[in-house]
Order: C-alpha cells, then structure tokens, then sequence
C-alpha cells in the first residue's frame, strides 16, 4: 500500500470511474428516475446496436441493445443504463445476499447528505437506512431503487460544478470477494487502488428485510493512488473500492447462469489512457483482456476504445479510452480528446460544454 503523496511508475493512467453498468427492461424508466432525483441529466449519448464483441458473455450469441450513458454535473462516474432489445432481461436466480460475488452496491457522493436523505425519504422507497455516522466510514446511507439495485449515499466533499441537487456521480462500487487478500492485490496492482482507507472485520445486515440475520464480514475500502487527474478526470473526481468477503457462509455469484447484461449491476467502468500499454501490464499480471475493440469503437455519438477484464472472482471491469466526444452533435462540433496530453486535465469550462446534453424533463 502507498500513501496519496506518491505517484503510480504505472505507464498507463486511469482517470477514475466512468461510469457503473446497470442492466435494465426500460431504458428511459431508469433514466428518468435518476435524472428527476439523483441529478444524473446530462445525456451524453443513446445507441442502439448489436453487442458484437460481447459474446462471451452473451452465451456465444450477438444481443441486441439499447444504452444510455448519463453524468451528473456535480461530479463522478456515470451511468451507462444498458437493456436487451432482443430478449428479455433475466432476474438474479436467487436474493442478492449482502457479500455474493460481483458488484453489490454503487457508491455515490453527496455535498449535503441529510438534504440527500430528505429528498429520498419522500419517495417512500422500499428500503431506506438511517443515516450512518462512524468513525471508520464517514457518513453515509444505502437505498434500493425502484429496481431493486442497492445504493449507498456518501458524504463527500469533492465537487466539479455546483448543481441544484446535494448528489454528485459515482463515487465507487462495493464488490463481494472470496479471497480478499487476492482481491487487493488485483485492485492495487491493476487499478492503482493501494491506498488503504480502512480494513474492519464486522457484523452486517444481509439483507433489506425487516428481519434479516447478520453477518460476519471483512471490509476493506482502498482509495486510489494517482493525485492528479487528466482528461476528465476532474469531473469524475477521488473514486473508492469497497471490497467485502463473508467470513461465515460461502457467498453465490450473482450472475450465476445469468447473461452480461441482465438485470443489476453489470460492471463497473474505468476513464483510461495508454490502452496499448494497459493490455500489457494486464497480460504480464495474469490479468488478460478478455474483450478488446482492438482500435475503436463507435456508440453513434461517442467513440474510443474499450475492453474488459475480470476480477478474481469473475466481476467484469471495463475499460474505455475516450477518442471522440459530442460537444454539439447538430453542428457536428466534438471533442477530440486523442490529441491532448493526457496527463493535463481538460479545462474547466469545455468539461461544462457537456451541459449542451442536459434533459430538463422525462423523454
């Protein structure tokens, strides 16, 4: 582990998350939801397109879908709100059990939490926490949406721009491991993820039933290494992993005889540069792209590079090196981000240009 004063000798930089996929039946339902009451309104683009290069994971077949990739202007990661148009998305075989392998939760950041928990607790949503206050955690409280993907609000200092909403972006993911000590090394060696925020072994609610049992938990929350940022990486801002293995019961995988893209929480996505070199220090870690758009990929509005690789127990990781992005697609003026030195944040004001994609009301 490092400490934030120094700086990864990786040849490659990651800028923070993206954004985290969520596999959905209604593309514009889940949109909607989160541009009304979590600030995510500025749609950067929406395709519609086979999913060639994911056949890995889509049981050998070419899916059919239709994406959506929504930021928040506050700052973090986005949202890349993703459904099957040629099948119907499958549900978990199983209650999604706090500590199951994959990505349990997304982590998003608030300037204003009890204004944050105000704002929510007047939706009547299904499940809702009181607000946490530790030491070790900070301050936070966890919701599950109207699709039953589970939420964590974390009060969080860092903003980009100021909005009319206390949420920010995305500001990590809580994954469930098997072997934590394998999964560090993945997320520190990898990723840069070697700052170690907290390391706890505690007692946790399995679940959001009103009588749920609890279990025994180790948590470890690893922040990254990299001070500065490039690209826009100062929108996405200061990111964390939560990682959590059960110590008490062998956990499922929540994908288990499930497709890429079914519903949940599909993967979690990387803002990188330096793809090449990426590839190669992933192959030279045992950690080998297990998709790669080779030169570029085009989403009609946006075009870039991407590939996945998994985590140890199987969690899809995303990487997108961002070529082109639409500024104003009607005039045809984009940002062409291959161009800039990548280790020099973009300034301010062309980041805010991406407020031209704001949706002010239900599409």
């Amino acid at each position: 582990m490092t400490n934030s004063s120094e700086r990864p000798t990786t040849p490659d930089i990651i800028n923070g998350i993206q954004q985290v996929g969520i596999g959905v039946s209604d593309t514009k339902a889940v949109f909607n939801w989160y541009r009304k009451h979590l600030g995510f309104d500025i749609l950067v683009f929406k395709d519609e397109a086979p999913a060639v290069l994911m056949k890995r994971y889509t049981s050998g077949e070419i899916c059919h879908r239709n994406a959506y990739l929504s930021l928040n202007m506050l700052g973090g990661g986005g949202l890349e709100i993703w459904q099957f148009l040629s099948r119907t998305p499958q549900k978990p075989k199983f209650p999604i059990i706090l500590g199951d392998l994959g990505i349990n939760a997304m982590k998003i950041r608030s300037n204003d939490i009890q204004k944050s928990y105000d704002s929510l607790r007047g939706l009547e949503l299904k499940y809702l926490t009181g607000i946490n206050k530790t030491v070790k955690n900070g301050i936070s409280f966890y919701f599950q949406d109207p699709w039953d993907n589970l939420v964590e609000v974390v009060q969080d200092r860092y903003f980009f721009n100021k909005t009319s909403l206390s949420t920010g972006g995305v500001l990590g993911v809580v994954i469930g491991v098997s072997q934590i000590s394998e999964s560090i090394r993945f997320y520190s060696d990898l990723l840069g993820y070697s700052i170690l925020v907290s390391d706890q072994t505690l007692d946790l609610p399995l679940n959001n039933t009103p009588d749920t049992n609890f279990g025994l938990f180790r948590k470890v929350v690893l922040a990254h290494s990299r001070p500065n940022f490039g690209g826009f990486g100062e929108l996405l801002g200061p990111t964390q992993i939560e990682l959590l293995q059960a110590l008490d019961r062998k956990p499922n995988r929540i994908f288990e005889d499930r497709l890429w893209g079914d519903l949940g929480y599909i993967h979690v996505c990387f803002d990188v540069q330096g793809m090449e070199k990426l590839r190669n220090r992933a192959a030279s870690l045992n950690y080998p792209f297990t998709v790669d758009s080779a030169q570029s990929f085009d989403m009609g509005d946006a075009a870039g590079h991407f590939s996945y690789v998994e985590d140890p127990d199987g969690t899809l990781i995303e990487f997108v090196e961002t070529h082109k992005v639409p500024i104003l697609k009607p005039l045809g003026i984009y940002l062409d981000l291959k161009k800039r030195n990548p280790h020099k944040p973009l300034p301010k004001w062309m980041v805010r240009t991406l407020r031209f994609h704001k949706v002010s009301k239900d599409i």
